[in-house]
């Protein structure tokens, strides 16, 4: 596995793969791994001949300075983890090779950047938009791997790559949960002990709530999820949204056409978690 740190390097890297006819899969990251990312990483071998994997934390894409500062970085025990699942290549840029000038780009994602984690993190899918697009011009993947914890983010980048004309296929991959139903996050390392006990209550809450989709209307559900959760002392809900699964269009009434999935985005503590699921 070899470890790169500079946009050259890759390029020529990839460069060389190509030329041999070897189709790339790319996983991007901001580390801390998990196991959700490395399912990612063994769905990306599966498809493909050579798989890159890149971790930086993205500076554009965070709306709170506190969080940037706090998101984890263990770059050494990352780089352990993808050696074991025989990842080929790891790229982990410094912010200057990325943006060696401000990144000014405007995206516009529409109504798909106006609910939920954009309405609430102001400026974080344009700052996603810049990153993904900088990296894929970079990895020049056939194929990137993203987890569907992050439900939203996965719609705006397929909306990115048709807006851009990338030939990029994006390939969604399941959550990964903990045994307790906690999705695994990088931000569950930062959790103390009280919380990491008590964030397992979302998804219980939310596979309760699915089993009772049928008996209430949307909006009472909604309230009942949130109201659940927040009964626990340690989380506190930021927003309930059940949207359609491909518009993100916020559900008013079951009988809508589609798939709904339900998203939440909880407190526990300083600590924000999301999770969703498919009703």
């Amino acid at each position: 596995m070899q470890v790169l740190h500079t946009k050259n390097e890759l390029i020529s890297l990839i460069d060389s793969f190509k030329k041999e006819g070897k189709s790339i899969g790319f996983v991007p990251t901001m580390g801390a791994l998990h196991e959700g990312h490395l399912s990612l990483v063994k769905e990306s071998k599966k498809n493909s001949d050579v798989t890159v994997v890149s971790i930086f934390v993205n500076p554009t894409q965070f709306n709170d300075a506190e969080d940037l500062k706090r998101y984890p970085r263990t770059l050494d025990k990352d780089v352990e983890l993808l050696e074991k699942t025989g990842c080929d290549v790891v790229f982990a840029p410094a912010v200057e090779e990325i943006y060696p000038e401000p990144d000014t780009r405007k995206f516009d994602f529409g109504y798909l950047e106006s609910v939920m984690e954009g309405a609430k993190r102001p400026g974080h899918f344009n700052g996603v938009g810049q990153v993904v697009s900088r990296l894929f011009d970079i990895v020049r993947p056939e194929k990137a791997f993203f987890g569907m914890k992050d439900f939203q983010q996965v719609a705006i980048i397929k909306q990115m790559v048709k807006q851009l004309n990338s030939p990029v296929q994006i390939i969604p991959c399941p959550i990964v949960r903990e045994e307790s139903g906690l999705a695994l996050s990088s931000r569950n390392t930062l959790l103390d002990d009280e919380h990491r006990k008590n964030a397992p209550h979302i998804h219980a809450t939310l596979k309760k709530a699915r089993g009772m989709a049928s008996s209430l209307s949307v909006n009472e559900l909604k309230k009942w999820i949130g109201d659940e959760i927040n009964r626990n002392p340690y989380l506190e809900t930021e927003y309930v949204e059940i949207v359609d699964d491909t518009t993100l269009k916020i559900t008013e009434d079951w009988k809508e056409p589609g798939t709904k999935v339900a998203c939440v985005a909880v407190y526990a503590g300083k600590i924000r978690l999301i999770d969703n699921m498919v009703f």
